[in-house]
């Protein structure tokens, strides 16, 4: 509901662009923050538009045109910016279809990880008793086993293969959420305001979707943020090792495991695939950061 603005002379003013314009004011207070959205949202137009931007298809090999360097260093091209792989395909193509991979695994990852531990979370912190007990236990089992070792043991079992590898990075985040989750639906669930609904005759579910559930997102957002980061990382780690996307598929940690026996002859190969990698993992969690300052000012920095 709009309200009136007596400084503006009258006019309302929508509580939510209030909001809106309010925690923009807060993030764009932290400039690498703000660095890491623009960088995001270019990289999420060039992953969009590959097939415009890409100077070749990601596949095609130019068997005249191995191991060229980039166009700065002597024998490069203009024709190959960034220069070719071993076996003539243009690193700059594949690096822009790579992009498209990389979104794809952290956008899937994520949504899935998130719906599964937002649903998780919320009966085990809000039900308690036994069913508390059994979602935490095996939460708990999860996280006994270091991330990557038990992401390439689900693989094993399932297949290498890029939607295998996705579905075993899922199952390796969904611990965080269901934590963060839980201890947030704890700390609301007691309150005044939801004692006041459950008085007033509201069931649980009501309770626990729209009346608890909302004022838990704030943390949530800032752990989306960053498990879209790891499950990027964590893609990339699988694909160097072989059991994540396979060849010819243009993604990062696939190109990286591609170039490893070039690496000493052309370092081009394997540095623009790993600059890919750091600078979106960093934008990524440069929002992140930002995100948790303007979500929670108790926890901005001095």
């Amino acid at each position: 509901m709009a309200v009136t603005d007596p400084v503006a002379g009258g006019g309302t003013v929508n509580p939510r662009l209030e909001m809106l314009g309010a925690f923009w004011a807060s993030f764009s207070e932290n400039k690498g923050a703000v660095a890491g959205l623009v960088f995001m949202v270019v990289l999420v137009l060039v992953a969009i538009f590959a097939p415009l931007v890409a100077p070749h298809a990601p596949d095609v090999q130019n068997r005249d045109a191995l191991l060229v360097p980039p166009f700065w260093e002597a024998g490069g091209s203009l024709t190959y910016i960034l220069g070719t792989d071993a076996v003539g395909r243009d690193m700059l193509s594949r690096l822009i279809f790579g992009a498209r991979y990389s979104l794809f695994i952290g956008l899937f990852v994520v949504t899935l990880a998130l719906a599964a531990g937002v649903t998780l979370g919320t009966l085990s912190g809000y039900l308690g008793g036994w069913v508390d007990t059994v979602v935490m236990r095996v939460m708990d089992v999860v996280l006994a086993f270091p991330g990557l070792l038990l992401a390439l043991v689900l693989v094993a079992i399932l297949g290498p293969g890029l939607m295998n590898a996705m579905i075993a990075i899922t199952l390796v985040l969904l611990p965080h959420f269901v934590r963060l989750t839980r201890a947030s639906v704890m700390t609301e669930r007691d309150k005044d305001y939801v004692v006041a609904v459950r008085t007033a005759g509201a069931g649980p579910i009501r309770l626990m979707v729209k009346t608890v559930l909302p004022n838990c997102l704030a943390p949530l957002i800032v752990q989306t943020t960053l498990s879209f980061s790891n499950a990027i990382l964590e893609a990339a780690a699988l694909g160097f090792l072989g059991m994540g996307a396979q060849p010819p598929t243009p993604e990062w940690g696939t190109m990286l495991a591609e170039a490893r026996e070039f690496i000493l002859r052309a370092w081009w190969v394997v540095t623009f695939p790993g600059l890919a990698i750091l600078l979106t993992v960093l934008a990524i969690n440069l929002v992140g950061d930002g995100l948790r300052d303007a979500l929670d000012p108790k926890l901005k920095r001095g």
